[in-house]
């Protein structure tokens, strides 16, 4: 008879493309997770996977049983929540979600909830816009801190955080002063500027492209990274200027900042999540974010 434990090793195996990766997140034998698969498929009278030399994919069952085991999943998890809490202990496993440069002190957050309830655990799950709009809606991230534009924002439970113009940053040892009135720049004089920039995906990219648009400016990167102590190594050694919000510039004193006389890039950064009534524990983190 099917059991939960089999949901979760067919979810794990979709969420990780393939077994061997499956088996490394449930810390278990690549053996097993193929086992156990084959076992619930022939409980099914059908394959949940295609499976190649280079590819697992789900089949058109597939695709049909994941979406109702992660319910599942999510129910029996519930269940639990509402046991420890009837016993005065909350419980519970709570998934948050992140973009790339946008942080907005969840690590405060975290700390406070585990202070407050030690048996709840987190997992933290990194990614672009688009990966954690979707893993909301399929209830693999529970909430998540993020930068979002008035559609992504739609169908979702939001609270504002900080909302925040970016600045310029560039090395002291680059004399900026002829294309900076009054500490200001123009997007047309970053434009000709080596640009030190961050990967797609990342908010801050996000948030600079749609501002240099409006401008009409067309920017080109010299360097493209995945890291914000990178670029500011990069800026530091005179290689490059990067564009980041103030808050994240204000982590490099040794760097000058310049402001934006139009179309400053800027982003709003808010906590989601899908609306409903959420579990204890996810209630639990959300009001600690702040």
């Amino acid at each position: 008879m099917m059991d939960l434990r089999q949901m979760e090793v067919v979810v794990a195996v979709a969420d990780a493309g393939g077994f061997t990766a499956a088996a490394k997140r449930l810390h278990v034998v690549q053996s097993a997770v193929s086992g156990t698969v084959r076992a619930l498929e022939r409980e099914l009278g059908t394959p949940l996977f295609t499976r190649t030399t280079h590819r697992v994919a789900l089949t058109p069952a597939g695709e049909a049983f994941v979406p109702a085991a992660r319910a599942a999943l999510r129910a029996a998890e519930l269940a639990r929540e509402v046991v420890a809490a009837a016993t005065g202990e909350l419980r519970g496993r709570v998934t948050v979600g992140t973009m790339q440069g946008v942080w907005a002190g969840l690590h405060h957050a975290l700390a406070a909830l585990r202070a407050e309830h030690p048996a709840v655990v987190v997992h933290l799950r990194q990614a672009a816009v688009a990966d954690i709009r979707q893993a909301l809606r399929e209830g693999t991230v529970d909430l998540a801190v993020v930068a979002l534009d008035r559609q992504q924002q739609r169908g979702l439970v939001t609270r504002l955080l900080s909302r925040e113009e970016m600045v310029l940053v560039a090395s002291p040892q680059r004399d900026l002063a002829a294309r900076t009135p009054e500490g200001t720049i123009e997007p047309d004089a970053v434009a000709e500027l080596p640009l030190v920039d961050f990967s797609p995906g990342w908010a801050i990219r996000h948030a600079v492209d749609r501002a240099f648009r409006a401008a009409g400016v067309d920017r080109k990167t010299t360097f493209e990274v995945n890291d914000i102590v990178a670029a500011s190594e990069l800026v530091r050694n005179d290689l490059g200027v990067c564009i980041m919000p103030r808050s994240i510039a204000t982590r490099f004193p040794d760097l000058t900042t310049y402001r934006f006389a139009r179309h400053a890039p800027s982003w709003k950064v808010m906590v989601v999540r899908p609306p409903g009534e959420p579990p204890a524990a996810v209630a639990a983190l959300w009001r600690h974010i702040r």
